[in-house]
């Protein structure tokens, strides 16, 4: 399978943008709603695809959670000279990776959104054996068997909603461009990756919005408390109701939309004065 980049671009009529971050094993296809809800708002949209992501596995365990960061550093610098003011946002994986973007730019990044941050994958629907899996990783990560592993998403795979599961999980085929299992290596990669994150927050400024449903399958309200405990700057976090994990694309997506929108300066009266 050849890689393509599922990458979208969504010029706006204010100087705002938004750099939107898609998750571990997806593509920017899963951000698009979010991505038309800020468009319409007026914000310059653009969700890049990250290294690795967009073919296979075998393309996604060649990369590191490096790579990742400097696709997005790449990509981030090619947007500022669309648009003098640059947000990012991002859901899970996408999420840490955009606020360690803002530690790594803080230069170039105004204001952050993360959704359904996971530090630990400790949600209600998530096995006893993944929060150890974290803290033995370095371990796991040298025994061939576990090396070469890849884990499956289960059910309800991240979405509260029935009607829209069923429209985009579509008999398991998912998401245009993202891969139905998680390798073993890309795990220890995203692990890497908040780890980093964690020693950097107290050096983070950046005001930062984390929204985190209460009931999300996959990772814990505790996850974004933590972030914010330990974050160095203004860093907010509001609970929803009626949603798993996925809240960028399931039931309450337009509040989030909204929810992002006024944080990153464009609140619905802009709307009807615009």
């Amino acid at each position: 399978m050849t890689a393509k980049d599922y990458s979208f671009y969504l010029e706006g009529t204010r100087n705002k943008g938004v750099l939107l971050v898609h998750g571990l094993t997806g593509s920017p296809a899963e951000m698009k709603f979010i991505g038309k809800q800020l468009h319409r708002k007026g914000f310059t949209v653009y969700a890049p695809t990250l290294a690795g992501h967009g073919s296979n596995e075998v393309a996604l365990k060649a990369t590191r959670y490096e790579d990742w960061t400097a696709g997005l550093q790449t990509a981030l610098r090619y947007f500022r000279k669309q648009v003098p003011e640059v947000h990012t946002a991002g859901i899970c994986v996408g999420g840490a990776l955009a606020l360690y973007l803002a530690y790594l730019e803080p230069e170039a990044v105004s204001k952050v959104a993360i959704y359904a941050p996971a530090l630990d994958y400790d949600g209600w629907n998530q096995p006893k054996w993944s929060r150890a899996a974290r803290v033995m990783r370095e371990a796991l990560i040298r025994i061939p068997s576990v090396r070469h592993a890849h884990f499956k998403e289960m059910y309800p795979f991240g979405i509260k909603s029935d009607r829209i599961r069923s429209a985009l999980v579509n008999d398991e085929e998912g998401i245009e461009g993202t891969l139905p299992n998680f390798p073993a290596v890309a795990l220890y990669e995203n692990y890497r990756l908040n780890h980093v994150l964690k020693n950097a927050l107290p050096g983070i400024t950046t005001p930062t919005l984390i929204i985190h449903a209460r009931e999300d399958d996959v990772s814990h309200p505790r996850n974004s408390f933590a972030i914010q405990k330990r974050h160095g700057g203004v860093c907010d976090v509001v609970l929803l109701e009626d949603s798993y994990h996925m809240i960028h694309v399931d039931q309450e997506r337009h509040k989030v939309a909204d929810l992002t929108a006024s944080f990153f300066g464009i609140s619905q009266i802009d709307m009807r004065v615009a």
